[in-house]
């Protein structure tokens, strides 16, 4: 789905109550009961009533079909508002301008803060290309769908934000963490292209060099980028004290970071490298007479472990298993299983995707018209759309602990929609 910010200064205080009230409830609920958002708001019936149909029709929240009780489950574009209030109130971003990226499962949005500052905001949207998985992601997820791609989405932000935070405090070549909340975070603004959009370099030996030993100092960190190509390495230019100008890396995308005590750290230490070798004999030509590095010497002697110190400081073990898991059982396994060049159209397929999501859930009774997403960097210079800060902790939400819940509703199965039907009505070619 598309990030359309322009509807959250309509958004008033008690919409914000009923939007929470939802997400506090969709903790134990697939499908959160009218009664319980009413507890939970702690607003007047009529009122609740309201708020959530204005809130369906901004499709924040949406109602199922044939559902056995009445109920609300909160959508992507709920989650994103409720982001960028937080963001908002904690006076991080203050406007969001165009989208300058399209990613597997997440979309990325200039903004600014206050002072007018140009940042970058990432939304992770785990879920979006698992359709073409659907039975393996039904077995995985338990017959919870979107809550649990949701919170997939939140431990993905989180560990991105946290291994980001640790590689900028110890001098790698990373944008610098700004905020996190949700399945967000805010990150500083690199000027710079996708290596993939670079034809041609004056010197690719030495860019080579820097980019395989930025994959040596992750290893000796205790770090294995797991996805580290074209697509996640940036390229600046900056001037040199002798006149000239050199090519500056920088590595973004860290949900697949792991440990070297990974089972399969040695494969993907490898595939990271040949993914670099690959893709320099490819586009510019270049290939190395050293066979190396190897992971034996990279990590033989680790200089620190920032593996151990990400796990302490609170995306535990348990997280990152919970993560890899999804990420395993639904192929989200690296921009690197591309063979070569034609890897670069794989973007071109993320409206097709998004469509197919659309098509999966037409249960729903509230959709948006969703249009394709822009595939290329655009200016920055357009206008940046405002947000609107209300504060509502003066009247705090109650917390689930304090509200006696409604007897447990039975589960609702989802309605029976087969795969080939569902790509054939979003255009996918069968």
């Amino acid at each position: 789905m598309k990030l359309n910010v322009k509807n959250i200064r309509y958004v008033s205080p008690d919409d914000w109550r009923v939007l929470t009230a939802t997400e506090q409830g969709s903790r134990n609920h697939s499908l959160v009961p009218v009664p319980l958002i009413t507890q939970l708001a702690s607003l007047r019936s009529g009122g609740v009533t309201k708020c959530i149909s204005s809130l369906a029709k901004l499709n924040l929240i949406a109602k199922v079909k044939n559902a056995k009780y009445d109920g609300y489950r909160l959508t992507y574009g709920g989650l994103d508002y409720l982001a960028l209030h937080a963001h908002t109130k904690s006076s991080t971003v203050y406007s969001v301008g165009n989208q300058i990226g399209v990613g597997k499962e997440s979309d990325i949005y200039v903004c600014a803060d206050a002072s007018g500052t140009q940042l970058v905001l990432k939304l992770h949207r785990l879920g979006r290309i698992s359709f073409r998985t659907v039975k393996a992601n039904r077995d995985y997820l338990r017959h919870r769908s979107s809550a649990s791609w949701m919170y997939m989405s939140r431990l993905a932000a989180i560990k991105e934000h946290e291994f980001m935070r640790v590689l900028h405090r110890e001098g790698f070549p990373v944008p610098v963490p700004v905020s996190q909340n949700r399945h967000t975070l805010v990150m500083s603004l690199i000027n710079a292209f996708p290596l993939r959009q670079i034809s041609a370099v004056g010197d690719p030996a030495t860019l080579y060099a820097e980019l395989l030993d930025l994959i040596v100092r992750l290893a000796a960190h205790g770090l294995i980028h797991g996805d580290f190509n074209e697509f996640n390495i940036l390229i600046s230019e900056q001037e040199t004290d002798t006149g000239g100008v050199a090519l500056v890396p920088t590595i973004i995308d860290f949900p697949q970071m792991l440990s070297i005590s990974h089972p399969n750290a040695p494969f993907y230490f490898d595939r990271d490298v040949a993914c670099i070798k690959r893709y320099f004999s490819r586009r510019f030509g270049f290939t190395s007479d050293d066979a190396g590095p190897f992971f034996a010497d990279a990590t033989r002697a680790p200089i620190k472990r920032l593996d151990v110190e990400v796990e302490a400081s609170g995306f535990s073990r348990k997280m990152a298993k919970e993560l890899e898991s999804y990420m395993r059982d639904v192929g989200v396994d690296g921009d690197a299983q591309g063979d070569g060049p034609e890897k670069e159209d794989s973007e071109d397929d993320s409206g097709a995707e998004a469509e197919a999501e659309e098509a999966e859930t037409e249960v729903l009774q509230h959709e948006h018209d969703d249009t394709e997403p822009t595939h290329q960097i655009t200016s920055l210079a357009s206008g940046m759309t405002v947000l609107d800060v209300r504060d509502t902790d003066t009247d705090p939400l109650p917390s689930l602990d304090q509200l006696q819940l409604p007897l447990q509703q039975p589960a609702i199965q989802p309605s029976p929609v087969s795969t080939k039907a569902a790509k054939a009505k979003a255009g996918w070619a069968i």
